[in-house]
């Protein structure tokens, strides 16, 4: 059986003041804070020396990024193969949302789960986050 989830990738979630929840996080919990959220910084259990990264990012209330779900939140999954990932999902009569798109940080694209949840699937290229963030990320 081919590893489907290797890790959390973001986790993204609605906010009546996108701007406000991040200065709370960042003066009470800490976070380090950016344009987009939090980039949590960890390394791969698999490789140590590698790091790997996870987005903690608010939305606006009003963002259409989450639809056709109705959910507050949405959850992105790390994923080491994407393209046979969506081969199998496919297969199995999994809803998929949209077609893969590449971009210099990883490979993204939407599914649904039985219960309305948009779930976002992302094979990463870490080392534009590494080469990009120079350590100014939550860890």
């Amino acid at each position: 059986m081919m590893k489907k989830v290797t890790g959390i990738g973001g986790i993204f979630f609605k906010s009546s003041d996108p701007g406000k929840i991040k200065d709370w996080y960042h003066k009470n919990l800490g976070l380090v804070i950016d344009a987009h959220g939090s980039p949590f910084e960890f390394r791969n259990v698999d490789d140590p020396e590698q790091i790997n990264y996870l987005q903690w990012s608010p939305f606006k209330m009003d963002t259409d990024y989450f639809e056709p779900s109705k959910k507050e939140f949405m959850i992105n999954y790390r994923v080491a193969d994407l393209e046979r990932l969506v081969a199998e999902l496919q297969k199995e009569g999994v809803t998929i949302c949209d077609e893969i798109e590449t971009y210099d940080y990883g490979k993204f694209v939407h599914i649904m789960d039985p219960d309305g949840n948009k779930i976002e699937l992302w094979e990463p290229v870490d080392q534009i986050f590494t080469d990009s963030l120079k350590g100014k990320t939550t860890k």
